[in-house]
């Protein structure tokens, strides 16, 4: 039971730091040291998880808005990678946090020729890493000819520097490890067949959250996961073998009984991600065989045969399938001590610019 709980407003994000400390510890343990790591910020969003890396000794982090990006600059990032190409008004507002920033080492992913052109029309001093499609085609250049033309292309600009490459593989997660390693050889063998062709050193940022434990084992890379930090249900299911803590989770309360075996619950559509189907949004461990019913903009109902053991205000703990769209639904996260309530955590970075 956890002290105070009573108190905090529902529906509200909770944090528990001392998971997040060893969710971070894991991840160095993996990776073998934090210079191999560049965690994805998309799902943390907050200063005081980017203090948490910082003390670990690891630096280096990635986002996917200038949101993001502004935030671990202020949090005291040294080293930021923007992985979302920037195009129309925010080329210059990337540009403006670079300037903002002279000792700070910004960088961003491209794929295109025009988009390089674009940054260098700004003048300003950044790092830039060419995004490789090696299968997900959501984004990113196939390695060859083509992305070798463009690192040319950025080599040539007066202000851009040519940093490497960034390779995202988010469309493996098999369940099974070796199948992941086998998939993941297999993704990634052109790349590494394109860069036979050249001598020149560069970095290699890998991967996400899934493909981390395969990228680990090769020193030629730096990792980059995300959901890590937090944990969600979807990956507990998806990726088991993979060793975090439910590090985030969602308070959510009991504000109607229709029926003898339902119960509704203030977590709509607006409180939880609901890009997945109805069964897969949130995970009650208290009630472990919970059935959702429907779910609306404010309400979840549940049927389950706990329900009578349940008194209106009566509060739930879940676990969200998909922990990252999650914390972007809420402007502060309360903290779970020594299971007491503690403090809030501003989220900053769930605005998108």
């Amino acid at each position: 039971m956890i002290a105070g709980i009573q108190s905090v407003p529902s529906p509200g994000l909770i944090v528990f730091p001392d998971r997040v400390h060893a969710n971070i510890t894991r991840m160095i343990q993996i990776a073998g040291s934090p210079d191999r790591l560049r965690p994805h910020l998309k799902t943390a969003k907050m200063p005081e998880i980017v203090a948490l890396y910082l003390d670990a000794g690891i630096y280096r982090f990635k986002c996917a808005t200038l949101s993001e990006m502004r935030m671990a600059l202020l949090a005291g990032a040294k080293d930021v990678l923007l992985a979302y190409q920037p195009l129309g008004p925010n080329v210059a507002k990337f540009a403006s946090l670079a300037k903002e920033h002279p000792k700070t080492r910004l960088s961003s992913v491209v794929d295109h020729s025009s988009a390089v052109e674009r940054l260098a029309e700004t003048e300003a001093t950044v790092g830039i890493y060419i995004d490789i499609d090696c299968g997900m085609h959501r984004t990113g250049i196939p390695a060859g000819d083509k992305a070798m033309k463009l690192a040319d292309a950025i080599r040539q600009t007066n202000n851009l520097k040519f940093e490497g490459w960034h390779v995202y593989d988010g469309h493996l997660h098999q369940t099974d490890l070796a199948d992941r390693h086998a998939a993941t050889r297999q993704a990634w063998a052109p790349f590494w067949k394109m860069l036979q062709s050249t001598s020149e050193a560069s970095t290699i940022i890998a991967g996400g959250t899934p493909t981390f434990p395969v990228h680990a084992n090769d020193p030629r890379v730096i990792c980059s996961p995300g959901t890590t930090i937090f944990w969600d249900a979807g990956y507990a299911h998806k990726v088991p073998d993979m060793p975090f803590e439910q590090a985030a989770m969602v308070l959510t309360r009991v504000i109607s009984k229709p029926g003898k075996d339902l119960l509704t619950l203030d977590l709509g559509h607006k409180a939880i991600s609901a890009e997945n189907p109805i069964e897969h949004r949130i995970v009650f461990p208290a009630i472990p065989n919970a059935v959702f019913v429907s779910q609306s903009e404010e309400h979840l109902v549940v049927q389950s045969p706990e329900a009578s053991e349940f008194a209106l205000g009566d509060t739930l703990l879940g676990v969200p399938w998909h922990i990252c769209p999650t914390v972007a639904l809420y402007d502060h996260a309360t903290t779970i001590v020594d299971d007491t309530v503690n403090n809030q955590w501003a989220v900053p970075a769930r605005q998108r610019i």
